[in-house]
């Protein structure tokens, strides 16, 4: 995985030598990030969180939560947000965007099912160990861990069949958000086909309060 040009470390040195802005300014102007950015520290992430680096993060004496999703941040300042995220079956992040930050994520062990809303339907993809996603302005989606193999209780999601997959205890991925997650919006799909914003919150929690 390690192919990232903006390390982790890179990105605080970098951050380090521009006069800190309050967050609920600096996260309504423009990032300077790009998707690929992104998609080169969650990357890093994945690969330091391999490395044990982040060890002293995660739940005490390896047990992961069973009932809910679990997420700690692995850095934060105030153009990016990096966190770790373990899924749990059944929990749905409910379809949402990102308000006014880009996203990337890259799947660390087991596979996540995401529902993309594209304009007229929801389209669903399966992303599995190494795999990458980043998501622009507007993107909409749900996520939720993908169902292991003979697993019956997330067999499809608003009609469409999820793929079951693999060993997936415990599933994590890595998150970044630029700049840094200040609110979210959610969605449901209507009778008619289309897409209708229920709530919008504040929220710095990544994909969903937690």
């Amino acid at each position: 995985m390690r192919s990232s040009v903006l390390s982790l470390n890179s990105a605080r040195n970098a951050l380090s030598a521009t006069p800190p802005l309050d967050r609920a300014v600096s996260s309504a102007l423009p990032t300077r990030l790009r998707p690929a950015d992104l998609l080169r520290l969650t990357d890093e992430g994945a690969e330091d969180v391999l490395a044990g680096r982040y060890d002293h993060l995660l739940p005490a004496n390896g047990i992961w939560p069973t009932d809910e999703r679990w997420a700690t941040r692995l850095l934060s300042d105030d153009e990016v947000d990096v966190w770790l995220i373990s899924w749990t079956p059944g929990k749905s992040t409910e379809l949402h965007d990102h308000a006014g930050s880009l996203g990337a994520l890259t799947v660390l062990s087991g596979a996540l099912s995401e529902f993309r809303w594209n304009g007229t339907e929801l389209r669903r993809r399966t992303l599995t160990a190494g795999d990458q996603a980043s998501f622009p302005i507007g993107w909409v989606h749900d996520v939720m861990r993908a169902p292991a193999a003979g697993d019956c209780s997330q067999v499809a999601r608003n009609g469409t069949a999820v793929e079951s997959v693999g060993p997936l205890d415990p599933t994590l991925s890595v998150h970044a958000y630029s700049p840094p997650l200040t609110a979210m919006s959610y969605y449901e799909v209507t009778g008619h086909g289309t897409l209708r914003r229920s709530r919008t919150v504040l929220t710095d929690q990544p994909e969903g309060d937690m």
